[in-house]
């Protein structure tokens, strides 16, 4: 059987590295790491994701170049407004790391390339069903367990935009999986740390660390992404919008 030819293979080679980026990366910015091998352990992790980064800039098409590029300054204008602005989370060092913007881009180029995998498109509904049931799980047991009023509310918010872009819905399925192992991984690590209510100040929004449904604010990068991508070239959108309807 061919590897590249199976969902199973498809999947590795479009969010494998993804993954494998994502711990590697996370555990050299951990406060453990720092501690114990290297005071400025974050450095490496910069040069880690930058490089990725850079990599995938310079073998892009580019389409992909142009997207990394918006997604990249989304993220950095989005750190600076969320962390700094409105103190929705920190960093363990008080900063914006320097790969954090760099990883946002990452992981959206991660994502966009498993949603257009020939077996990922086949199996769309499946994939879809799969997913919701596992964010439907995972933002009710931490509701229960972990008291986190302020995920499923973000939880419910993602469902509800959903129905808006029925067509992206799986990339955004896919998305809210990959962000929330991001974000477990990072918490776990003391990479950074979520508040104990949303924004540190609504009471009646108690959040755990990390809150379920926090990839929704991702969605403003994807959506910015793709947004400006749309207006810039909306004949080729329009062309891509029709090879869509086929699946």
């Amino acid at each position: 059987m061919n590897l590249s030819k199976s969902l199973f293979g498809q999947t590795i080679q479009s969010l494998g590295w993804l993954f494998f980026i994502i711990f590697l990366g996370l555990f050299l910015d951990s406060k453990w790491f720092s501690e114990t091998y290297f005071e400025h352990s974050q450095w490496i992790n910069n040069i880690l994701v930058i490089g990725v980064f850079v990599y995938f800039f310079y073998k892009g098409t580019k389409r992909t170049k142009e997207q990394l590029i918006y997604a990249f300054i989304i993220g950095f204008v989005g750190e600076h407004i969320f962390c700094f602005g409105l103190g929705m989370y920190e960093y363990r060092l008080q900063n914006i790391p320097h790969y954090v913007p760099f990883g946002h881009a990452v992981i959206f180029l991660g994502v966009y390339f498993f949603s257009r995998k020939s077996k990922v498109k086949a199996y769309r509904k499946e994939i879809e069903r799969f997913i919701t049931i596992c964010i439907i799980i995972y933002s009710v047991l931490f509701l229960i367990f972990r008291k986190d009023v302020f995920g499923f509310v973000l939880t419910i918010l993602v469902f509800v935009s959903l129905r808006k872009y029925p067509k992206e819905r799986m990339f955004y399925l896919v998305m809210y999986a990959i962000v929330s192992c991001v974000e477990l991984v990072g918490t776990s690590f003391e990479c950074w740390v979520w508040p104990k209510t949303a924004f540190d100040y609504f009471n009646f929004l108690p959040s755990a660390n990390p809150p379920s449904g926090i990839c929704l604010f991702y969605y403003g990068l994807d959506r910015g992404t793709m947004s400006i991508y749309k207006r810039r070239h909306k004949e080729i959108w329009q062309r891509f919008k029709q090879i869509n309807k086929s699946y």
